[in-house]
C-alpha cells in the first residue's frame, strides 16, 4: 500500500480559497454583473473566512469561527452550532473543496458524519503540533478509507 500523500494543513487547489477560477484566458468581453453582491476576489488576495458557511458533501456542518493563516498549518476551526450540540471542529484546509464567495461557503468534501466523528475539538491545544498531528492523521486516514 501507498503512504499517502495528502497534507491536510496545506491547500489542495490554492485558486480554491481564491473563488476557484479554472478560465486560464480572459474572456473577449468582461462578463455581466448584477451589481447585487460583492465581487469574488482574485487570486492572492487575502480573505478572511470568519463566518463563511460550511457545507459538508450531504449537508450544512455550521460556519467558520476562526481560520489560520499560518504557512504550516492551515486550518478552520468551525461552530457547529445545534447540529452537534455546539460543538467546535478543528478542519484542516486541505479537507477543502472549494470556497464560494459570493455565497459566503466552504465546501468540504468530507461528510458531516465524518466531521462529527473527527477529534474533540480543543481550544487549549489546537495550536500544538501534536494535537494537530492527531486531527490530521484522522483526516489522512479517512482519505485513504474513501
Amino acid at each position: 500500500m501507498q503512504p499517502s500523500t495528502f497534507n491536510p494543513w496545506t491547500w489542495r487547489d490554492p485558486a480554491a480559497l481564491a473563488g476557484g477560477y479554472e478560465q486560464t484566458t480572459p474572456p473577449a468581453a468582461p462578463p455581466e454583473r448584477s451589481g447585487d453582491g460583492p465581487d469574488a476576489p482574485g487570486p492572492g488576495t487575502p480573505i478572511d473566512l470568519t463566518g463563511y458557511r460550511v457545507e459538508a458533501t450531504d449537508g450544512r456542518i455550521g460556519s467558520v469561527d476562526e481560520a489560520s493563516g499560518d504557512t504550516d498549518a492551515r486550518w478552520l476551526v468551525v461552530d457547529t452550532g445545534p447540529w452537534i450540540l455546539g460543538r467546535k471542529v478543528l478542519l484542516p484546509v486541505g479537507t477543502v473543496a472549494r470556497v464560494d464567495h459570493l455565497d459566503r461557503t466552504v465546501y468540504v468534501d468530507r461528510t458531516r458524519e465524518q466531521v462529527k466523528a473527527s477529534p474533540a475539538f480543543d481550544p487549549e491545544a489546537y495550536d500544538r503540533p501534536d494535537y494537530r498531528d492527531r486531527v490530521g492523521g484522522y483526516y489522512q486516514d479517512s482519505y485513504r478509507q474513501g
